[in-house]
C-alpha cells in the first residue's frame, strides 16, 4: 500500500494511505455486479408490463434506467464518499487534505468517469493512478480528490479508551501526529482531572493539546479531550 503526505488546514502534515489499484478494481466490480442485478430485475419488470403505450414504455425505461446511470454520483454524495463497492473494500473518496468533498467534487469525478473508465474499460484510470502516486484518476485530478484506504495501519497500539460505533467520524486527523505515550499521558491526566473534578487541570490539558495539534475549537475543555481520545480510538482500530 502506497502513501502520500497531506497537509491539513492547520498546516499539520499527515501520512495518508492510498487505495491500491486492485482494491479499486474490486470495489468497481462489486458496484458493477449490483448494477447488473438491478438491470436484470428491471428487465423482468419491463417484460411484465403489457398493453402499455409507447410513451409509457419510454417513460418507464427512462425512470428505471436512471439509478444505474446516476449510481456512483448518488452513492458517493449520500454515503460520504463511498459506494457499496467502496464500503465493502473500506475505501473512501476524500479531498487531498483529508476533508469531505463538496457535491461539486463528486459531480466532476462522475462526469469524467466517461473518459476514465467507460470509454476504454478503465485503462486510462489505471494508468493515471499508477503514474500519479496519489491514487488519483483524471476525475480525481480535476476534482482535487483521491481515494484512500481506511484499513491503514497507524502504528497506534490498540488500547481501550472509549466505545465508538462504526458510524463514528473523527474530527481531528491531526491525532495521527501524536505518539502512543502522548495519548497515554493525555488519558491519564484527563481521568485524574475528571475524577477529582479539577477544572483548571482540564483547561490546561486542553490548551496544551490544542497547541500541539494546532487546532481551534469552541468545544469545552472536557468535550475536546474526549473527542481527541475518541479520534485516537477510531484510528487505532481502523
Amino acid at each position: 500500500m502506497s502513501h502520500f503526505q497531506i497537509e491539513t488546514a492547520q498546516n499539520v502534515k499527515i501520512e495518508q494511505s492510498v487505495a491500491t489499484v486492485w482494491d479499486r478494481i474490486l470495489a468497481y466490480l462489486i458496484d458493477v455486479l449490483i448494477i447488473i442485478v438491478y438491470v436484470f430485475a428491471t428487465l423482468a419488470i419491463m417484460s411484465g408490463l403489457l398493453n402499455v403505450s409507447p410513451f409509457e414504455g419510454y417513460a418507464t425505461s427512462l425512470v428505471l434506467g436512471l439509478p444505474p446511470f446516476l449510481y456512483h454520483l448518488v452513492m458517493e454524495t449520500f454515503m460520504n464518499g463511498q459506494s457499496v463497492g467502496k464500503a465493502s473494500m473500506r475505501l473512501r473518496v476524500v479531498n487531498l487534505d483529508g476533508s469531505k468533498p463538496q457535491f461539486s467534487s463528486y459531480l466532476i469525478r462522475w462526469l469524467l468517469r466517461i473518459v476514465d473508465i467507460s470509454l476504454v474499460s478503465g485503462a486510462i484510470a489505471i494508468v493515471v493512478i499508477l503514474v500519479n502516486g496519489k491514487g488519483q484518476r483524471l476525475g480525481d485530478l480535476a476534482a482535487k480528490t483521491t481515494v484512500i484506504s481506511e484499513r491503514r495501519k497507524t502504528g497506534f497500539k490498540k488500547i481501550p479508551l472509549f466505545e465508538i460505533d462504526d458510524s463514528y467520524l473523527p474530527q481531528y486527523p491531526q491525532v495521527a501526529t501524536l505518539k502512543d505515550e502522548d495519548l497515554r499521558r493525555i488519558k491519564s491526566i484527563f481521568d485524574k482531572a475528571k475524577r477529582e473534578e479539577d477544572h483548571s487541570i482540564m483547561v490546561k490539558l486542553a490548551e496544551k493539546v490544542k497547541s500541539q495539534l494546532q487546532v481551534e475549537t469552541d468545544l469545552s475543555s472536557q468535550s475536546f479531550i474526549q473527542t481527541v481520545l475518541k479520534d485516537y480510538q477510531y484510528y487505532s482500530t481502523h
